[in-house]
């Protein structure tokens, strides 16, 4: 992976909301825009805003089902994003504020 990929990747890991998409992503597997709008508390335009820069890092991909376009985290991700992904998500409060409202989504 060269420096610039390198540089994309944490300059997303380092905006909150980008960082709580991913560990919900990451922890939780596929989701779809609005059940990330449910979870963080956010309207669809700055989700799908945030979605596009973490498909343009490449730490996203998406797949869609009728109307509906699903993310999960790239298959090609670098073993360390995974390994701080996973890292993270042990220490984020927020995370588990995060999950209830997942589970609350109506989609």
């Amino acid at each position: 992976m060269s420096a610039m990929n390198e540089l994309a990747i944490l300059k997303c890991l380092a905006d909150e909301t980008r960082l709580r998409m991913l560990l919900l992503i990451s922890t939780e597997g596929e989701l779809c825009v609005c059940e990330l709008m449910s979870a963080l508390s956010e309207g669809q335009s700055k989700i799908s805003r945030h979605l596009a820069q973490l498909k343009r890092s490449g730490l996203l991909s998406d797949r869609r089902k009728g109307q509906w376009v699903f993310y999960d985290l790239n298959k090609s991700v670098p073993t360390w994003v995974v390994q701080l992904l996973k890292g993270l998500a042990a220490n984020q409060p927020q995370l588990e504020a995060d999950r209830s409202r997942l589970v609350r989504a109506s989609c």
